[in-house]
This record gives structure tokens, sequence and C-alpha cells, in this order.
């Protein structure tokens, strides 16, 4: 999955949820992202592996 449709996701997410999601801060290889309270780490790469970016999808519908 794309970098940028992962995190067109969880901005829809947080739409859907009533939430914020904010950058929290950039690192060499992974940003730190919150989704109303809940910190979600995504790699910054450009492909990111299904199941990783599947696994954050559903840590963000958690919440």
């Amino acid at each position: 999955m794309k970098n940028g449709l992962l995190l067109k996701k969880l901005r829809q997410i947080a739409k859907e949820k009533g939430t914020t999601f904010d950058l929290i801060r950039h690192g060499a290889n992974h940003d730190v992202y919150e989704l109303g309270g809940t910190r979600l780490i995504v790699p910054r790469h450009a492909d990111v592996n299904e199941i990783t970016a599947n696994s954050i999808i559903k840590e963000a519908e958690k919440t």
C-alpha cells in the first residue's frame, strides 16, 4: 500500500470518529501520529507492507 493512501485512510477514520489526526514527530524511518489519544507509528517508506498497513488501520479503528 502506498504511504499516501495509508495516511488518507487514517485521516478518514479520524473524521468518521470525530477525532483529530496529528503528526507528533518525524523520524528517520517512521513518523509518529496521534489519533484520538492513540499513538500510531507509520513507516515513511513509499510502499508500506500490506500486513503492516492493515495492522496500523486496525489499531486506528480500535480507538
